[in-house]
């Protein structure tokens, strides 16, 4: 066969080429190159990690030296170990008076010497008693007799009125150096009931007719409503118009103060805490022609006579309640600790602590001093107090004209 395929006779007569041999079935099998071995040296090995090991002595050796190697502080230093180092100016100065420079021959003109000379001459000579108790005692009658000059002539009288009322204010004082509150109100209010008329029974003042027919005196009431509201978060105008005819006060017949006038006036806006009645006063009254009056603040009450006004108040409630708990949530995430923490760790926590603790109590500090807000609706009823007498004119004549 093998011959067969080696000679094979061509169509054309052409020669016959030579096949190769073939090859042994094991060179065909298909291998890659086995991986080079790397081998370590062993001095090298052994080198390293003798080096190693030195470095790590020589560290552990360093970190774990005895006490006997450290530095000794000097006694300076044991003696105060807080001081701060002195600085070039004081460093440069002598340390002590044997070391400080001397001083040269005294230049003309120096009055040093005959000076302190003088001084040690006058203090070796002592002046004589008799003239300084003599001299005494005339500054002392000199000094008696220009107080005398001088002082008031009800000085004595004075001082003793003044001593009963001093002995009987401070007894609650001598019990305990602090009282309360309570024990003040209590003493305030015995010598307020114990307290006495010594100016007589007979009044300072007289009989006084009206001026004026046509008075509005002290103590009538002119009726009125807001026009404007109120509001105390800051301190502004108000006016209100009168709702009824307001009548002379001797014979209730002269009209002096129309249906239609208009008050003005203003409010406080400094409101206490637990205030809830707005302080407001009237201060000019119009007319409807025009003409007006000033009215001296006179002060507003409700229709019930009550001082002030009331409607609505606003304590703030919940933004205080806002404040505690945040100032509550501050201070029990600062109180966390943990077992087991370092130096570092608990200073970093006590630090903490502090400035949340301030924070939260400054956050409920400001939420406190936020006063009540105090607010009037317009067309609330208000009554005028008249304090002193208002001389008008009549408007419009009678009541039947």
């Amino acid at each position: 066969m093998t011959e067969a395929a080696t000679i094979a006779p061509g169509a054309s007569g052409s020669p016959t080429q030579a096949v190769p041999a073939k090859l042994d079935p094991e060179t065909l099998a298909i291998r890659s190159r086995p991986t080079r071995a790397i081998r370590f040296r062993k001095g090298a090995i052994i080198g390293i990690a003798a080096l190693g090991s030195a470095s790590l002595m020589g560290v552990a050796w360093m970190a774990l030296k005895p006490q006997v190697f450290r530095q000794v502080a000097q006694d300076s230093e044991l003696s105060q170990p807080m001081s701060k180092p002195a600085s070039d100016a004081l460093s440069g100065l002598p340390s002590s008076y044997g070391d400080a420079p001397k001083l040269g021959p005294p230049l003309p003109g120096d009055l040093g010497r005959p000076i302190l000379r003088a001084q040690q001459q006058a203090e070796g000579i002592a002046p004589p008693a008799r003239v300084d108790a003599a001299e005494a005692e005339r500054q002392q009658r000199l000094a008696d007799l220009k107080a005398a000059r001088e002082s008031g002539l009800m000085a004595q009288i004075q001082s003793s009125r003044a001593a009963p009322v001093s002995l009987e204010s401070d007894p609650a004082a001598n019990v305990s150096g602090t009282p309360s509150a309570a024990a003040a109100t209590g003493t305030r209010k015995e010598q307020f009931s114990s307290a006495r008329d010594k100016d007589g029974d007979l009044n300072s003042g007289s009989l006084v007719a009206p001026v004026s027919p046509n008075s509005l005196l002290a103590g009538s009431v002119i009726a009125a409503s807001l026009i404007t509201g109120l509001n105390s978060n800051l301190p502004g105008m108000v006016t209100a118009q009168v709702t009824q005819n307001v009548f002379d006060t001797v014979t209730g017949n002269i009209l002096l103060v129309p249906q239609g006038a208009r008050l003005i006036g203003k409010y406080d806006s400094v409101v206490a805490f637990g205030q809830r009645r707005a302080l407001v006063v009237w201060q000019r009254l119009i007319l409807p022609d025009g003409r007006s009056i000033h009215l001296d603040n006179m002060p507003a009450n409700d229709p019930a006579g009550y001082a002030g006004l009331a409607d609505k108040v606003d304590f703030h409630t919940w933004t205080l309640l806002k404040g505690v708990a945040i100032a509550t949530l501050l201070g029990v995430g600062s109180e966390l600790s943990i077992s087991g923490e370092s130096d570092l760790v608990q200073a970093i926590r006590e630090s903490a602590q502090s400035k949340t603790a301030r924070a939260g109590d400054q956050i409920t500090q400001r939420n406190l001093d936020i006063q009540p807000t105090i607010t009037i609706r317009p067309g609330a009823p208000v009554r005028v107090l008249v304090t002193r007498d208002l001389v008008l004119a009549p408007w419009r004549g009678m009541v039947g004209s």
